[in-house]
């Protein structure tokens, strides 16, 4: 079994002789049957808020615990996560420099640049942005500092989608500070400009990845703060309709995973409210929201508060068409393949799997869901089928 899965192993080795599995159960709020079964190998799966927990008990991020991928190995050294950190923190403002390190583009190269960095974000090609991110955020920097005044705001939210694109992909690659210092400089570049609404939306991301590191209150907070600022009245636009339905059902996950059901399900009723008046759903502010958007986290609601049946009814809600970006849909797979698992569907659960490896096999590498699920079925099964057993190797569940 590949050690990136082994969470008992980390466990073990982590609480060593310092703390026995009682005393990690007790600081950590779980069951000590929990973490028997975990360090025994007998699960390789718990609930989120569970795992948060125990991270926080053993002081370390959730992604050590899990075994995040948190690297993009490269020979070029101006690529991947070292590159990324680079580019967010340059000192030339400390050198007397004149001029920016990176070459300008003109306004509208900087903002295609920047759309396509959010393609790339929500196919899941973390690898490409991996590659593209030092070198984008340093030219579209460049770039704000060399427009003319007229154009400064324009450059200026151009920067700020960018930097948000960074610490949002840091996220999926297990780097919260790196993550948190990019949305906070993507914060400071939005305020230099008059949209009210790129500036909250920005704290969505601000909420999910407080969300992440199972700062939940937190994270319910900044959202609902910030869709309060913003919340429509009277003949408010579509785009200002979904800014706050994005913050609202964002505070909906934050509250579930807090297991505050009435204020998970008072919040995504609100957000469903907003859907509802789309009609549709929309892409911007750098993510999607409507029905679909809105149905899928639903069922997200109900996994993170195991309430598996649940889920899967729910889940029957969303079309197979759903108009949602590639990894919104496959993380939403996700979803319903611990579902399946949980409830000992072990052939729906596979299945699920299989279907959200060919859908999205880039994304697939850098999550860890999907490889503690194929784990543990692989622990359940008495006999191993070669299509379990081919996946597991694929996604790096076990090794040959």
């Amino acid at each position: 079994m590949d050690d990136r899965v082994e969470i008992g192993t980390r466990i073990r080795k982590l609480r060593a002789k310092l703390l026995s599995q009682r005393e990690l159960a007790d600081k950590a709020l779980v069951s000590v049957d929990l973490i028997r079964k975990l360090e025994q190998g007998r699960r390789h799966t718990a609930s989120i808020g569970s795992l948060q927990r125990i991270a926080r008990a053993l002081d370390v991020s959730i992604a050590e615990l899990l075994g995040k991928v948190t690297t993009l190995p490269s020979s070029d050294p101006d690529v991947g996560v070292v590159a990324i950190r680079r580019a967010l923190t340059p000192v030339d403002d400390l050198l007397d420099m004149d001029v920016v390190e990176g070459a300008s583009l003109t306004l509208g190269e900087a903002e295609r640049n920047v759309t396509y960095l959010w393609g790339a974000y929500w196919s899941g090609r973390y690898e490409l942005l991996g590659t593209l991110l030092p070198n984008a955020l340093m030219q579209i920097r460049a770039t704000y500092r060399a427009v003319p005044a007229s154009e400064r705001t324009r450059a200026a939210h151009a920067l700020a989608r960018a930097y948000q694109a960074a610490g949002d992909t840091l996220v999926h690659l297990g780097h919260p500070d790196a993550a948190f210092l990019a949305i906070r400089e993507a914060l400071r570049m939005a305020e230099e400009g008059d949209d009210e609404l790129l500036h909250a939306t920005l704290r969505a991301s601000v909420s999910w990845q407080l969300l992440v590191q199972g700062r939940y209150e937190e994270s319910e907070r900044v959202a609902v703060v910030a869709a309060s600022g913003i919340e429509p009245h009277g003949d408010a636009s579509e785009s200002q309709i979904s800014a706050y339905g994005i913050l609202v059902v964002t505070a909906a996950t934050a509250a579930a995973r807090a297991q505050k059901r009435d204020s998970a399900r008072e919040l995504l009723g609100s957000a469903s409210e907003m859907a509802r008046r789309l009609g549709y759903d929309r892409a911007d502010h750098q993510t999607t929201f409507g029905p679909a958007k809105v149905a899928m986290l639903g069922v997200d609601t109900h996994v993170v508060q195991d309430d598996f049946v649940e889920a899967l009814t729910a889940a029957k809600a969303l079309p197979r068409d759903a108009d949602l970006p590639l990894a919104s849909r496959a993380r939403h797979l996700a979803d319903i393949a611990l579902a399946h698992l949980r409830l000992n569907h072990h052939d729906q659960a596979l299945q699920t799997t299989l279907a959200m490896e060919q859908l999205a096999p880039d994304w697939i590498r850098y999550q860890s869901l999907p490889r503690q699920i194929v784990a543990d079925l692989i622990e359940r099964e008495r006999r191993v089928s070669p299509q379990l057993r081919d996946l597991a190797l694929r996604i790096g569940a076990m090794t040959g």
